[in-house]
């Protein structure tokens, strides 16, 4: 959410701003509809002086005896004028938020100009993609040769983009997501923190999801939404909150299952479990003062590409475009792992900064040591990572000529020991 304040100081930049993101100029749609409810606004307060002497002075008529008919006219026809202007004010003010809320954040500067992610900018790479002396496997290839991964059995149980895992899978699906979870709240300081999946359509607003991406989330018969990322409830535990600035910055992980119709996604990525309704994932998410949000997002992101280093994975990290970055974020960096069973880069994280863009939606402010005034909250989200996506990279990664995969020895304690996984 954007502060109308910001677009009247400087309606050029802004404007500047939303053309970045590939958007019309706004500012002057906003200023004029600004201008409409600040003067019914400023008419409201006027009339209420007016209203309140009139009535003083019919009170002072009727007590000396005076004829207050005049009087007691002219204050009738100053309240239907105030009724009328307090109808409308709350319309105007609708008409500017309705725009301002589905306005995306403003991009950092050093955010690379670009319409979509042919202009994502690779900053580096951790090792090189690995050369097998064998034609690798596609992780559902792998996984069917297994035994252990089941899409008709999903597609008969709910459709399309589910998948069924067993035995050493399921462990290892389970496996990743308790791993990755201990490794960010024992070694880099986030609370782990267990969230509701259903949340209201306030919760949605607050992080940005409602209301322009509403097509994006199911939603159930009672008006909740699945989350389509812990960072909903995560990020939200602050809404309407006042936070004194010593108690930041506030870091939580949440292991959860996530929920995305993936509409739009027709004819993406329809094999395997790469793109699918429901998945788990670890979730960051920090609450930081303002001055600490950028050092806040190397660091999220360097514990996310712990995790890719820890499994033995080959990955890069890449700053996205202003036009491949999301509706929230003013930066985001994606983590992209190797996957030799498609011989292609693939996401398998994105934090990002979203400056006080959630903040302001949400309300959620800091209450500084020294000066007057609260101010609005940095907020930034990352995955650390997804549980999926990470199960694939093992797969492809460490699969060996003879079909079996090799488990990284990180993981190895939360196998039982299992040290290779091979056909059922």
């Amino acid at each position: 959410m954007h502060d109308i304040r910001s677009v009247r100081a400087d309606p050029a930049a802004f404007d500047a701003a939303m053309v970045r993101r590939g958007l019309p100029p706004v500012a002057e749609r906003l200023m004029t509809l600004d201008a409409t409810a600040r003067a019914t606004q400023t008419k409201l307060q006027e009339l209420q002086t007016r209203r309140n002497e009139t009535a003083k002075l019919v009170g002072m008529a009727k007590r000396q005896g005076q004829d207050s008919t005049g009087l007691e006219a002219a204050g009738r026809a100053i309240a239907v004028e105030m009724a009328a202007l307090e109808e409308s004010l709350p319309q105007q003010q609708r008409s500017l938020r309705d725009i301002l809320e589905t306005l995306p954040n403003i991009l950092d500067p050093d955010v690379p100009d670009g319409a979509d992610e042919s202009a994502n900018v690779v900053l580096h790479q951790h090792g090189e993609p690995p050369r097998q002396n064998f034609a690798p496997k596609q992780h559902f290839e792998i996984g069917e040769a297994l035994g252990l991964m089941d899409f008709a059995g999903a597609a008969k149980l709910a459709g399309a983009r589910f998948t069924v895992l067993r035995g050493a899978l399921a462990r290892l699906e389970r496996a990743l997501g308790q791993w990755m979870l201990t490794l960010h709240t024992e070694r880099h300081g986030y609370a782990e923190t267990a969230v509701p999946y259903l949340v209201s359509a306030a919760t949605m607003y607050g992080t940005g999801q409602l209301p322009k991406f509403e097509e994006d989330l199911f939603r159930t018969t009672d008006g909740r939404y699945l989350i389509p990322t812990a960072e909903v409830p995560l990020t939200n535990l602050v809404r309407d909150d006042i936070i004194v600035e010593a108690a930041l910055p506030l870091r939580f992980a949440a292991l959860s299952p996530c929920f995305r119709s993936e509409a739009g996604s027709a004819g993406r990525d329809t094999r395997g479990m790469l793109r699918q309704h429901q998945f788990q994932k670890v979730e960051m998410v920090s609450i930081t003062r303002p001055q600490d949000s950028a050092a806040e997002h190397e660091r999220m992101t360097e514990c996310a590409e712990r995790v890719l280093t820890e499994l033995g994975l080959t990955w890069r990290r890449i700053v996205l475009c202003a036009g491949d970055t999301g509706f929230g974020a003013a930066k985001t960096y994606d983590l992209e792992v190797w996957l030799p069973g498609q011989g292609a880069w693939r996401e398998i994280s994105s934090c990002s900064t979203c400056r006080d863009f959630q903040g302001r939606r949400m309300n959620a402010r800091m209450k500084p040591v020294e000066g007057k005034g609260n101010v609005f909250v940095h907020t930034l989200n990352g995955s650390g990572v997804a549980v999926g996506r990470a199960l694939i990279a093992v797969l492809e990664t460490h699969q060996q000529a003879d079909g079996s995969v090799v488990l990284p020895e990180v993981l190895r304690p939360w196998m039982g020991g299992l040290e290779r996984i091979v056909a059922a």
